[in-house]
């Protein structure tokens, strides 16, 4: 399938008990001050690796990086809970990677996906009358991976927003695709009228959480709302056809796990080793899903090939 509610429940926290602590906030503006200035950063760029520039990460971000580490060993050593900063737990970079774990998790999804649909494409004949549809949707999910691993890889403004907007993208066109199968064999001039109905929708929640603050209340709410859509729909359908067409398990199944292993969110731990988190076990546990409804689109396609014949044959 693809990222779908989780991916857009977690908001991000605009400040945290570790970026709120006075010793935090000391240390940023003494290393700012010391090593972001002048000579000083002349010195840090030249010393810093060409991987860390061409990813973007600035003097100021490394001055918060190692005040983060500072900070938390402060905290241990009082005995206190790990805090996080900036709506995040610390993570332990590695090379220029902030979140190691999940950039791994999204890039294997992104890869599963790719894989898998060229194996669509290899088994699905271009006059599968659902074939276009489902190689559209695997373009959506595959981008909105790429962008999940970049996110995950560095943490900016620019990078969340396309994070956040393309999950929600995929979620719509799972919508979109559910209604074509559903509706749009049938009536075509349904599907596109729903369809633009939801290029519309999608456009005004990018510009709605672009052109103010971004209201992360709302995007919760919102792809909370287009997360059960989906869920029921593909539920309602599969469930009453599942008897003529025994492998709609695979849809069932994964729609049902995306939503349960959403829980592991909750679980909101500090992450092991400082690397794996709730978060980083969540998107490793969807690699198997994408793989699973993938193979339920190339079996429902064939089906419609297999039908389509006989009714030609009759």
């Amino acid at each position: 399938m693809a990222p779908l509610l989780v991916l857009l429940l977690a908001g991000v926290a605009l400040a945290s008990r570790g970026d709120r602590e006075p010793a935090y906030r000391e240390c940023v503006s003494t290393c700012e001050q010391r090593n972001c200035t002048g000579a000083r950063l002349q010195d840090f760029r030249a010393e810093q690796p060409l991987y860390m520039r061409l990813t973007g990460w600035a003097c100021l971000d490394d001055c918060r990086y190692e005040c983060m580490w500072d900070t938390v060993s402060l905290y241990l050593k009082e005995g206190y809970a790990v805090p996080q900063f900036h709506g995040k737990w610390p993570f332990s970079r590695f090379l220029f990677f902030q979140e190691p774990a999940s950039a791994l998790a999204s890039f294997l999804n992104g890869f599963a996906n790719l894989v898998m649909l060229k194996r669509y494409r290899s088994s699905v004949p271009v006059s599968c009358p659902m074939y276009q549809t489902c190689l559209n949707f695997a373009i959506v999910s595959i981008n909105a991976w790429f962008w999940s691993t970049v996110f995950h890889t560095r943490d900016t403004a620019i990078t969340e927003k396309m994070d956040y907007f393309c999950a929600s993208a995929v979620i719509l066109h799972s919508i979109y695709l559910c209604c074509m199968r559903t509706l749009g064999l049938r009536y075509p001039s349904v599907a596109s009228v729903f369809g633009a109905l939801l290029v519309l929708l999608f456009g005004c929640h990018v510009s709605y959480l672009t052109l103010g603050r971004f209201d992360y209340s709302y995007n919760m709410l919102a792809n909370a709302s287009f997360g059960m859509i989906n869920l029921i729909w593909w539920l309602m359908w599969c469930l009453r056809r599942h008897s003529h067409q025994p492998y709609l398990w695979k849809c069932v199944l994964v729609v049902v796990l995306l939503q349960s292993l959403a829980l592991l969110e909750l679980l909101d731990f500090p992450p092991v080793l400082w690397v794996l988190d709730a978060h980083a076990l969540w998107h490793f546990s969807t690699i198997p899903l994408n793989i699973l409804f993938y193979s339920f689109l190339k079996d429902d396609s064939l089906y419609l090939l297999k039908v389509n014949s006989v009714q030609k044959l009759e």
